[in-house]
């Protein structure tokens, strides 16, 4: 098994700027984060956000910035939601995936729209 990449687009929804990228994907990471390159072409001023703290896979604490309203697509899916400003490249994490209802299948290194919901995604609420 290796690592799962995704063609994702990402759109910063105040300036309608948008951008086709290449995201890892990571079923253990929570949050969609972007480096602050990709944040910049977005539009996002990196200085002028709220930040969260994060606890990195080391276990050190980094506050970093937040950026947000922002759409990601993924074939015929969106989702919207704020973004981390964090590391060398896109990651995926797993709110996006549960948002737009797509499953990560690592065995075929693929990330995929639910079988069981091909038209609208769907989301367990109990």
């Amino acid at each position: 098994m290796g690592l799962t990449y995704a063609d994702i687009e990402v759109e910063n929804l105040f300036t309608k700027r948008s951008l086709p990228i290449k995201a890892l994907v990571d079923s253990g990471a929570v949050f969609l984060s972007v480096p602050e390159h990709i944040a910049v072409q977005l539009g996002f001023d990196t200085e002028e956000v709220v930040t969260r703290e994060v606890v990195l896979a080391n276990g050190h604490r980094q506050a970093v910035p937040m950026i947000g309203p922002m759409r990601v697509h993924f074939a015929d899916r969106y989702c919207d939601l704020s973004a981390l400003v964090l590391g060398d490249e896109p990651l995926l994490g797993a709110v996006p995936m549960e948002m737009m209802d797509l499953i990560l299948n690592p065995a075929t290194q693929s990330l995929s729209i639910n079988p069981t919901s091909p038209y609208v995604p769907t989301a367990l609420a109990k």
